[in-house]
């Protein structure tokens, strides 16, 4: 595509009628009348992330944007899948961050044999008092709070399926009989590319309980040369618990307290419903090279990583520009392209890019922002900005 054609295909989009980053991080009008206690827990949880980060950092160089990811994960109550090459420090992420939680920690190695009773436990015979034998059950590693799952699309649907119930509902049933998680419950999973030899592809009903799939990429030259000096050391630095349970739990709640504006809101549900070939709101590029679309269960993430994700920063209130840094991670495995975007080489990353481009911002009258000139004035100027022909 030339660089004409892509002008004139992004001219085509609708305006981005967004504030502009100034006005949007100017939106702090929730943040008035809250509580003391609120403000300090607000306060609180943004400088546990600093010092989560911190400690994290003394084993893992580098991939600050992945621990952000998996922190506002764990904030959310929601799980994360990680993508990414072998020996690109996965499982060493999620395990140094258990070491700075007091949490249950347990990792499951999956592999083509394994079975899903190996995860959610199963019932085995025991001796009773009166020298009856009896039926137990015997919990699996799924009742933890923290589980690594490790490559788990080297094992196939049946036992991947497993996970189902404990990653929506938290809790597992055996035998009849409902068994609680224990709280808070967070699946970190990793998988390798699906094009390496010996891989299954997760069932869409098991990605869409992922709140984010994370690309996990290569480091730079800088973090590479730094990883090599520290691993080849004679020892590594241990990790300090920073965080109990009780307060991830506290922290949870907060999130879940956090207002949204309506048109926040909508835009949310408006990004999710553009992704549907067959919904009037979708661009005309979805039907092209989309297959299905998201479910509501991606409005519903979007709102709950961009709630904890604030928070984590120090604010109490949700901007559209927030809303859009999690378009990506929240977006990329809930919906499936079709063979032609497939033999095209796009990913569903690029027609989120269109996406994020194509649907606009639809404010509520009840919301102090911009009059709608304004809007539509400063969007013309970023266009203008960016060097794209307006036609009239």
């Amino acid at each position: 595509m030339t660089e004409s054609q892509d002008n004139d295909q992004r001219a085509s989009f609708p305006l981005d009628l967004s504030p502009s980053p100034e006005v949007a991080e100017d939106d702090s009008h929730f943040e008035v009348g809250l509580t003391e206690d609120t403000l300090a827990l607000v306060a609180e949880l943004a400088a546990t992330r600093t010092r989560l980060l911190d400690e994290i950092g003394n084993v893992i160089v580098g991939q600050k944007d992945v621990l952000d990811l998996i922190l506002t994960a764990l904030f959310a109550g929601g799980h994360c899948l990680m993508t990414g090459v072998p020996g690109l420090a996965k499982t060493l992420m999620v395990s140094s961050l258990s070491k700075t939680l007091s949490l249950g920690f347990k990792r499951i190695q999956f592999t083509p044999d394994l079975m899903p009773t190996d995860i959610t436990g199963t019932m085995v015979l025991a001796e009773g008092h009166s020298a009856h034998r009896t039926f137990v059950f015997q919990s699996g590693p799924v009742f933890t709070n923290i589980l690594l799952a490790d490559e788990i699309n080297r094992t196939p649907p049946k036992t991947q399926a497993a996970l189902l119930e404990s990653m929506q509902e938290r809790m597992v049933t055996v035998g009849g009989t409902t068994y609680q998680l224990p709280k808070p419950f967070l699946v970190l999973a990793t998988q390798n590319p699906i094009e390496q030899e010996g891989t299954y592809t997760l069932p869409e009903a098991q990605l869409d309980r992922f709140l984010f799939l994370v690309q996990v990429d290569y480091p730079s030259l800088d973090e590479e040369q730094e990883i090599l000096v520290r691993t080849t050391m004679d020892a590594m630095p241990s990790l300090s618990s920073l965080i109990t349970g009780e307060k991830i739990i506290q922290f949870q709640k907060l999130v879940r307290r956090v207002p949204v504006s309506r048109y926040v809101a909508n835009y949310a549900a408006r990004l999710a419903r553009a992704t549907r070939p067959d919904d009037p709101l979708a661009p005309d590029f979805v039907p092209k090279w989309v297959q299905w679309g998201c479910g509501p269960r991606a409005g519903q993430s979007l709102l709950l990583a961009a709630k904890a994700h604030v928070l984590l920063n120090g604010r109490f209130n949700v901007s559209v520009s927030d809303i859009r840094q999690f378009v990506h991670p929240v977006f990329r495995h809930r919906f499936g392209l079709n063979f032609t975007a497939a033999s095209e080489g796009y990913s569903t990353d690029d027609v989120i890019d269109w996406l994020i481009d194509a649907v606009p911002v639809i404010y509520d009258e009840k919301d102090a922002k911009p009059k709608l000139m304004n809007r539509v004035w400063g969007a013309l100027s970023r266009k203008q900005k960016a060097g794209v022909k307006q036609y009239g």
